[in-house]
């Protein structure tokens, strides 16, 4: 019996950056929110911080999103592998490259040791792209049955 359209597993975004504290964060906090549990995200750095950028924590918090929860995490091959898209952030050559995914690097400018003012034009930034990314990836689901 073939599985229901409904049942399809949702699109998966990796966001990468290099330590995990700042962009790739923003981004993935920013795209689950407008996805609605529609899209799996993660988020990984080549090289993790410690923790969290405080200015990207209280940014986000700005705007309802509270990011304290979240730790940097090590990128590996086997979070490249379950992503359909990944989306690089200033990691370079760090990333792994598998074929068959959709590879997207966005150029943003390194919220580390900027200001408050900087930080949140950084996250605005990455909330205009994060929803046209969500847009794309709901339609394209929608288009297969699959939301």
């Amino acid at each position: 019996m073939p599985v229901p359209a409904a049942a399809a597993r949702p699109p998966t975004v990796l966001f990468v950056c290099v330590h995990n504290a700042g962009r790739s964060q923003m981004a993935a906090a920013l795209l689950a929110r407008h996805a609605a549990g529609r899209v799996r995200v993660l988020s990984r750095g080549s090289e993790p911080a410690d923790r969290l950028n405080t200015a990207v924590v209280e940014a986000m918090a700005e705007i309802g999103l509270d990011i304290t929860q979240a730790r940097p995490t090590r990128l590996d091959e086997s979070a490249v592998q379950v992503a359909d898209v990944v989306i690089t952030m200033g990691c370079g050559d760090a990333c792994p490259f598998l074929p068959g995914r959709r590879y997207l690097d966005w150029e943003l400018e390194d919220p580390a040791g900027k200001p408050l003012a900087v930080v949140r034009r950084i996250r605005d930034e990455i909330d205009a792209r994060v929803r046209a990314l969500a847009a794309d990836l709901l339609a394209g689901a929608a288009e297969e049955g699959g939301v």
